[in-house]
Formats: structure tokens, sequence, C-alpha cells
């Protein structure tokens, strides 16, 4: 029977991936009315998040030094939190990157991108929701797969993107900058995935 105070890792995982939702849902809203002026703002106010969600990851690592037997394997709490985190500092990097460049105008692709991203980590925390009743949930594995659906869209958005910034641009500095850029965009949906797939991994381990 469960102590009333015992640490529940099931709902500090929905916890991080919140934390990365809500920055995802920053990023859209922000490249939609993009104002480069308002950059420092918004990267200030997603850095905050960040940083609470660094440390909701700790929390989990501190507890897991101290906890005699946890629901699942160490090795997979450590890596799933990890995993989420990362989630969350791809999110990030997509803004971090467009300030640094000095983008100045969004390119129209990026925005059906930036949806896309939100859509994933969405996603991921629906998933999360179901892992945490793993053992009974009829809708865990279609939340794995919808995630996955949204990595592969993402990748045949990103070769789309790609081909079309090398089609209609010779500029070598637009060139690097959207490449970085749109790279930074795909790592977020390939870390979503990776999530996902660490969660399948978790549930055939203890079925």
């Amino acid at each position: 029977m469960k102590k009333k105070n015992e640490f529940n890792y099931f709902d500090a995982f929905i916890n991080q991936s919140n934390y990365a939702s809500v920055l995802a849902e920053i990023l859209r809203k922000t490249l939609d009315s993009f104002d480069a002026s308002a950059l420092p703002s918004k990267l200030k106010e997603m850095h905050e998040i960040e940083h609470s969600a660094d440390l909701a990851k700790h929390e989990v690592m501190n507890h897991l030094v101290k906890e005699f037997l946890p629901p699942i394997e160490r090795e997979d709490i450590t890596k799933l939190s990890q995993d989420i985190d990362d989630v969350t500092d791809s999110v990030e990097d997509v803004l971090i990157f467009i300030s640094m460049f000095n983008i100045k105008k969004i390119r129209p692709e990026v925005h059906k991108f930036a949806a896309l991203v939100e859509k994933c980590c969405k996603s991921l925390a629906d998933a999360l929701t179901e892992f945490k009743s793993f053992k009974n949930s009829k809708t865990l594995k279609s939340k794995i797969i919808e995630v996955n659906d949204f990595e592969e869209e993402a990748d045949r958005l990103y070769i789309d993107m790609i081909s079309n910034l090398y089609r209609t641009s010779t500029d070598p500095i637009e060139l690097m900058t959207w490449t970085e850029i749109m790279n930074r965009l795909e790592a977020c949906c390939d870390s979503c995935e990776d999530v996902a797939d660490i969660i399948e991994e978790i549930v055939l381990k203890n079925s």
C-alpha cells in the first residue's frame, strides 16, 4: 500500500513533459506573430520554464537516489527523465538559434513545422499520462504510434524545407542559418520519438 507522501515518478514524468508542451506552444505563437525586438523577453520566459524543467528532473534524481524499491528499473527512470528533459531543451534551442542568427523574418514553411512540434509535444504528454497506468491502459500504444507518426511527418517536412531552401537561395549565410534552424526544429520531434521509444521499451520489460 502506497504511503501518502510517496514520490510518484509517473506524475513527475507527466510534469516534465508539460514543460515541453508549454515551451512548444510559446515557440509556435512567437513565430506566428514574429517580432525580432520581442525575442529577448521571449527567450527569458522560455529559459525560466526550462530552468523549472531542470529542477523537476533533479527532483526525480534526488528521490531516486534515496529510493529503496522504485516502480520500474532505476536506469529506465534515469533515461526517461533525461530524455524528456532533452525535449524541453530542444524546443528552447530553436528560439535560441533564431535569436543568435539575428533572424528578422520567418520563412513560411517554418510556421508549419512549429505547429507540428507543438502537436508532437502535446501527444507525448498524452502518452506519458497513459504511461502512468501502462499495465491497464487501452490507448497507450496508439499514443506512442501518434508520436511516431508526427516524427515521420516532421522528417518529410524537413526534407521538403531543406530542398526548397536550397532551390530558392544561393546566399551562403541564409543557407547556413536556416539549415541549422531547421535541424533544430527536426531535433524537437526526434527527441519526442526517443521518449516514446523508451516508454515502449519499459512497457515491454514490465509486461
